[in-house]
């Protein structure tokens, strides 16, 4: 394992007051000059796509430095941010003025979720809150037992959210009022993070640090079906580290999860079986397009898989241990950034660079979001931009 992924890795079940970077990397560093696994320097491309930076602002503190992953939302003409020491704003997505900001008095940890007129964030301290779209105003606030990560989603109904801690939770979503919660089994070591709930038709679709993927009655937390897509394999505890941190992608009745030190699979989401699968290790989750599913393996690989479960479309090894994020698509193109903040613009077709820009240099762990040919990056140092992507004229 490359000292640049033990990043990702802290421990549960100890009482240490030391951050996960500094507990588990200073047990296995690595001397340089032995390490296989050193992110790859980047080579010369021929550039083949025109990148026009349209606006960028500034969110407060960005990601902060509890390695959070904080996602932008998009809704109608608008899009919604928030940022570690709590700032809230909702931008106009044509050219990024702010429709209005908020400052809360929580920090943030997880978000930002939306349907309708209402936000769902996460908070630090181990809360749930529903804000008002139109204003920011905050609506509700609920405690859980851990830090919320990942973004909670909300149908009109339920809000839906999944602690650090293992454990999902349902909400009334006028009130707040728990409805049930849902347990899982936490192994020892676990990656930093939790991936995001899908809530769609009264049923929630979630992954867990054992390598589940589960499906639930929004309602109620009742279990329709699970399935894993990992088993935890090797003598020690990191070797058994089968997560499933990243996003997952919910098409028709298609849902596709990767875990890490295991497996990418495709779910018949109707009834839990496995489509196929595919071995993988991944911290950054799945998106698809163009008849592929993209998946960034820990290597720094970047595999397009055929969505029929024919195999690999093609494979791209030029950024290798780089901390890719989740593959994003963006009109006929995916791109992902890297650890130093770098956002590579692939073709979706034969995953040939077609250009590449340096979007922040703090780095962008963030799942990036897209419209047309219009990318939306949130680096890690809070800086929010939007870049259009179009060919070259020849």
């Amino acid at each position: 394992m490359s000292s640049l992924m033990m990043r990702w890795l802290t421990v549960l079940g100890l009482v240490l007051s030391l951050s996960a970077c500094s507990t588990v990397k200073g047990w296995f560093q690595i001397d340089d000059d032995e390490d296989p696994t050193q992110p790859a320097a980047l080579q010369d491309i021929a550039k083949t796509v025109d990148i026009k930076r349209l606006w960028s602002t500034s969110v407060g503190k960005g990601q902060g430095k509890g390695l959070y992953r904080i996602v932008p939302a998009m809704q109608g003409d608008s899009l919604y941010v928030a940022s570690s020491d709590g700032q809230v704003m909702a931008l106009k997505r044509k050219n990024g003025k702010k429709r209005w900001q908020k400052k809360l008095e929580t920090a943030v940890s997880g978000g930002v979720g939306v349907h309708e007129n209402s936000l769902f964030l996460g908070g630090a301290d181990g809360s749930v809150m529903r804000l008002d779209a139109s204003d920011g105003s905050l609506i509700w606030k609920t405690g859980v037992s851990g830090e919320v990560l990942a973004p909670p989603q909300g149908d009109g109904e339920v809000v839906v959210a999944q602690s650090y801690d293992g454990k999902l939770q349902g909400f009334d979503y006028k009130s707040g009022k728990k409805l049930w919660t849902y347990d899982s089994n936490v192994p020892v070591l676990t990656l930093r993070g939790t991936s995001t709930p899908i809530l769609k038709d009264g049923i929630v679709y979630a992954a867990f640090a054992n390598g589940r993927v589960q499906a639930f009655k929004a309602k109620t937390g009742g279990i329709v079906w699970e399935v894993r897509v990992a088993i935890a394999q090797g003598r020690s505890e990191i070797e058994r580290i089968v997560d499933i941190d990243g996003s997952m992608e919910l098409v028709g009745q298609e849902l596709y999860a990767a875990s890490y030190q295991g497996r990418i699979a495709a779910i018949d989401a109707s009834s839990g079986r496995k489509l196929w699968q595919q071995n993988v290790s991944s911290f950054s989750g799945v998106s698809q397009g163009f008849g592929n599913v993209y998946v960034a393996d820990e290597d720094g690989s970047l595999n397009a898989y055929l969505r029929g479960g024919q195999g690999i479309r093609w494979t791209q090894t030029a950024l290798a241990y780089r901390g890719l994020s989740r593959p994003t698509p963006v009109s006929s193109y995916i791109a992902v950034a890297d650890f130093e903040g770098i956002v590579h613009i692939l073709s979706q077709v034969d995953g040939e660079f077609a250009g590449r820009f340096k979007a922040d240099g703090d780095g962008a762990r963030a799942d990036m979001l897209s419209d047309g040919n219009v990318l939306y990056v949130y680096g890690n140092s809070g800086r929010l931009a939007a870049y259009q992507i179009t060919p070259l004229e020849e």
